[in-house]
């Protein structure tokens, strides 16, 4: 039986060389088997009025009604149509592969490592996203003088390699106060909130519900009931790196301008302030708060029921078992 990883039908900005420099997927596929990754997986490039014509056609007759409407629609844009295969779950091997597997994230097909992104940056070109779309960085200067001749202003909101996922997707149940704090590829579950000062990089993401006031680098899942305190951080993969992958458990509370560089299980605490890497010296505390040894906060990776905090006379890191997990307020995280 044929199957597929995934498969986009997509909308591409070009510069002005030809060079694709994003690509909007407004639905796409994942985990396809069967007739309909028969027929798609041959399906792939730039696709005139006719070809969409006859996709929509051959779509149809596989039942898949909702990506006939969408190559329908298609047939009536003066832009570029492109198609999108992925055969199988590898390394994004073009920009459009890689805008490809980061709306898998964001639309919540796949989770966090769920598809393969390596080589992904390297790939993709770093674009000014302004009112008008993406546009090249060599043809900055030009379109910005053309705007201006018409007495328009070419709004500039950024320089960078990832735009921000509500311009493509914005999943349902959640709210985002600032949405160029949450990239393309970051995966936002049902009843996450995002303050003004929580960041999710791609590849990353909440199970939900969740509070985030603090920084979700790339790579990192945070589990379900977690509140990620203002100014915290977890430690990612790509500035260091390092191939630990860093996860939050289910019911933790990271506090205000805290830091994590291991994973926690559930129902864990890091109290305001503390910042815990793999190398730091932890004192395990026993029921009646008495120190019993002092091992590196890596032994302690990935286990539940724990609470960090900084002795305030000594400076010494202690660790004892945390009993009461944190319980979020429904009512915030009702994003309908």
């Amino acid at each position: 039986m044929t199957s597929m990883h995934g498969f986009g039908l997509g909308l591409a900005t070009k510069n002005n060389k030809g060079e694709i420099l994003e690509v909007f997927y407004p639905k796409p596929l994942c985990d396809l088997s069967g007739d309909l990754a028969g027929m798609l997986s041959d399906v792939t490039g730039e696709l005139d009025a006719a070809a969409l014509n006859e996709l929509a056609s051959a779509l149809l007759a596989t039942g898949e009604e909702q990506q006939a409407g969408i190559a329908q629609q298609m047939r009536e844009t003066s832009g570029t149509v492109i198609a999108t295969p992925l055969t199988s779950n590898t390394a994004p091997a073009s920009v459009a592969d890689a805008y490809l597997k980061l709306h898998l994230l964001s639309h919540r097909l796949v989770r966090p490592h769920g598809t393969d992104l390596d080589g992904l940056f390297g790939l993709l070109p770093n674009v000014a996203w302004t009112n008008q779309g993406a546009v090249c960085l060599n043809d900055l200067a030009q379109r910005q003088l053309d705007s201006r001749l018409r007495g328009e202003v070419l709004e500039v909101a950024s320089v960078d390699k990832f735009p921000k996922m509500t311009n493509y997707v914005v999943p349902t149940g959640v709210r985002i106060a600032h949405t160029a704090r949450v990239r393309l590829g970051a995966y936002l579950g049902e009843g996450t909130t995002v303050m003004h000062e929580g960041f999710i990089n791609f590849n990353a993401g909440t199970e939900g519900p969740g509070m985030v006031e603090g920084r979700i680098s790339a790579g990192v899942w945070v589990g379900g009931g977690s509140d990620l305190g203002g100014g915290c951080s977890t430690m990612g993969t790509l500035s260091g790196g390092g191939n630990i992958i860093i996860s939050v458990g289910r019911e933790c509370l990271i506090g205000a301008n805290a830091g994590l560089g291991i994973p926690l299980g559930d129902r864990c605490t890091i109290e305001a302030g503390l910042f815990i890497t793999a190398g730091t010296k932890v004192t395990l505390l026993d029921g009646a708060r008495k120190p019993v040894e002092t091992v590196s906060a890596r032994d302690l990776a990935g286990k539940s029921d724990l609470l960090f905090r900084r002795n305030s006379t000594s400076g010494t890191v202690e660790c004892l078992t945390n009993r009461s997990a944190i319980e979020l307020n429904d009512s915030l995280h009702a994003n309908n």
